[in-house]
C-alpha cells in the first residue's frame, strides 16, 4: 500500500481467503490497513473453493511445503514450485477489477515480482500485460476509454530494493509475514522466507519479525 499512498491514491485494500495455509496473512493485512487508517474500507474476499481444488502445497495438506537449500530460486532450474496456486492471481485481479470499477478506482496495485521470486507464471510481466488488455476490453470504463491500470511497482525490483523502498516509505514490515506455513514465528526455511531474509540481508537490515530458525 505504500506505493499507492505515495502516488496519492485513496486506498481500498482487499485480500483473499483462498484456504491457504498461511491464514495469518489475513490478520496481518487487517493490521496493515489499520496502520494506514483505512480499516473501514478493508475487505476479505472468500475464495475457499481453491482449497477444495487443491493442487498446491499452500491449499492441499497432502502436499508438503518444500524447504530449500542455499539457493532459494527454483526457477533457475526451470521449475515452477509446488507452492504455485493454479489461477490465483488471475482470480485476484478479476475480482479486484470488479471492485475497482464499482468504487471508481483508477488503478489496482498488486505486489508481484519477477526478479527475486519463485518462478510463478502469474507474477511475470507478460501475464500482467495480458490481463491489462482484458480489462481494457471487458469493462465499461475500458470501452469508454478510461481503463483501470494494473500497477506493479515491485515487479522489476530485487528483494533488497523492495526492502529499501519499503523502509523509505515507512512500510510496517513488523506487521507482515511471508512464511508459507503461517505460524506465529516464520519458519525461516521455506522459499518465501528465504527470499525475504535474502532481501533484508542484502539491504543491510534486520527483518523485524520473529523466526524459528
Amino acid at each position: 500500500m505504500g506505493f499507492a499512498k505515495e502516488a496519492g491514491y485513496e486506498l481500498y485494500p482487499i485480500t483473499f481467503n483462498y484456504g491457504q495455509r498461511h491464514i495469518i496473512e489475513l490478520n496481518n493485512a487487517r493490521a496493515v490497513a489499520e496502520h494506514y487508517g483505512v480499516s473501514d474500507r478493508f475487505k476479505i474476499i472468500e475464495l475457499g473453493f481453491l482449497r477444495d481444488f487443491g493442487g498446491s502445497a499452500l491449499t492441499d495438506d497432502r502436499i508438503e511445503v518444500p524447504k530449500l537449500g542455499a539457493d532459494p530460486v527454483p526457477e533457475q532450474a526451470g521449475e515452477i514450485p509446488v507452492t504455485y496456486v493454479p489461477g490465483r492471481n488471475l482470480l485476484f485481479l478479476s475480482i479486484a477489477t470488479s471492485f475497482a470499477e464499482t468504487v471508481g478506482a483508477e488503478a489496482i496495485y498488486i505486489g508481484v515480482n519477477a526478479l527475486d521470486y519463485s518462478g510463478y507464471p502469474d507474477c511475470r510481466p507478460e501475464f500482467i500485460a495480458k490481463v491489462q488488455e482484458v480489462i481494457a476490453t471487458a469493462t465499461k470504463v475500458g470501452v469508454e476509454g478510461r481503463p483501470i491500470s494494473i500497477e506493479t511497482p515491485l515487479i522489476h525490483l530485487t528483494k533488497a530494493q523492495i526492502v529499501t523502498e519499503g523502509m523509505r516509505m515507512n512500510v510496517p514490515y513488523r506487521l507482515t509475514t511471508s512464511c508459507y506455513n503461517g505460524e506465529a514465528e516464520a519458519c525461516g526455511e521455506c522459499d518465501s522466507c528465504r527470499l525475504r531474509l535474502k532481501g533484508f540481508a542484502e539491504a543491510g537490515l534486520t527483518d523485524p519479525i520473529p523466526y524459528k530458525h
